[in-house]
């Protein structure tokens, strides 16, 4: 079953469809039934209309829903070829299942309106399965898509990613399906070429060493993960590092390093692009003095004014001090003058307490 946009629609040239009418008649020489249903890209191409395929090979009907009988294996599938654009809900017209056959919906739609895909003929999920079939085949959107919760629908996605907006593993979907019951839903990869996308994070990196090890690693794991695939990569640095300046100037450097360890990677891996998202390493913060630390403060030089002895002590290091002041004259009521009398037990506490203003932001700047 094909549910639609074997051909995209600006195909230029009848080749393609030559190509895709011998691929049909190989399947069909291997005693394999085909089913095609016409989306909206097929549609859209005059070429596709006229293009003839062998006997044998069934088309879906375009003006109303139409279904196929396989009776020697009780099968049913219900399903109406698409027109370039459908606004509405089309499975309301489906036929109803046929009692005692497997039956399966064969629909291109957008379901519920899918990501970056054009909205078309949109249904949801509660209407497929209250038609009552056992098995939905869908079309349009090219990831793929399996809900089970109930009858299965499926998207089988494309056979081929063709641009970094289609990542991963592409291909078809086999059902196996015993006494019409289902036993497996297998994805099987048919791609040649495959795209990724990877997010790199150069959080705590420090080291150019460091940041190409990692990175080999990484390439090791696409390599393995996407074993005998030409795999596209898009590679995306991110994060604080050290490294941010460096990784910004080295320019077409960076570019040939990352080229050698994909190349050592074990695998086939092209870089698509190269995207640098990381940021330099936050300037460290001087903690922020709370309310409490400067009246703490003050509490210590009541205490030491109230210890003759400590205060003896700090009377001694601030007398050093002043020995290396050219205070200058100095005028008598002023609290240099105190300093000068080394009046310790009145001047320390208000000078803790013009000293706890400025911590605080209180206090006079000068």
């Amino acid at each position: 079953m094909v549910a639609g946009d074997l051909y995209d629609g600006n195909w230029k040239t009848i080749s393609t469809g030559r190509y895709m009418a011998t691929a049909l008649g190989r399947l069909k020489a291997h005693g394999i039934e085909v089913f095609i249903l016409q989306g909206n890209h097929d549609a859209a191409s005059v070429l596709t209309r006229d293009l003839p395929l062998q006997a044998g090979i069934e088309r879906f009907p375009s003006q109303k829903p139409g279904s196929f009988q396989i009776d020697e294996l009780g099968v049913a599938l219900h399903g109406q070829a698409c027109h370039r654009h459908v606004p509405h809900d089309m499975t309301p017209a489906y036929p109803a299942p046929i009692p005692g056959y497997f039956n399966i919906g064969v629909l291109h739609t957008s379901l519920s309106s899918h990501g970056q895909h054009e909205t078309y003929a949109p249904t949801t999920p509660e209407t497929l399965r209250a038609k009552g079939y056992d098995y939905w085949a869908l079309g349009h959107v090219h990831e793929r898509m399996i809900l089970q919760e109930g009858a299965p629908i499926v998207f089988p996605g494309v056979l081929q990613g063709r641009h970094i907006r289609e990542t991963g593993e592409k291909g078809v979907i086999l059902v196996s399906v015993t006494d019409h019951r289902i036993e497996t839903i297998t994805p099987i990869p048919c791609d040649v070429v495959r795209w990724h996308e990877e997010r790199f994070d150069c959080t705590g990196l420090e080291l150019d060493s460091a940041f190409q090890d990692q990175l080999g690693a990484t390439f090791r794991s696409i390599a393995e993960t996407h074993e005998g695939h030409l795999c596209v990569t898009r590679l995306i640095l991110y994060g604080e590092t050290a490294l941010h300046e460096r990784l910004r100037r080295q320019g077409p450097a960076l570019r040939e390093t990352l080229h050698h360890l994909a190349a050592m990677s074990g695998g086939e891996i092209e870089l698509e692009k190269l995207v640098l998202e990381t940021s330099p390493l936050a300037a460290i913060a001087t903690p922020a003095m709370s309310e409490e630390e400067p009246f703490a403060l003050a509490g210590l030089v009541r205490d030491a004014v109230k210890d003759d002895t400590l205060l003896n002590e700090i009377g001694k290091d601030l007398d050093l001090c002043l020995k290396t002041l050219n205070l200058g004259d100095i005028a008598p009521d002023s609290l240099l003058a105190r300093i000068d009398r080394r009046d310790w037990a009145s001047f320390l506490p208000e000078l803790s307490e013009a000293l706890c203003d400025r911590l605080t932001g209180k206090g006079d700047a000068s």
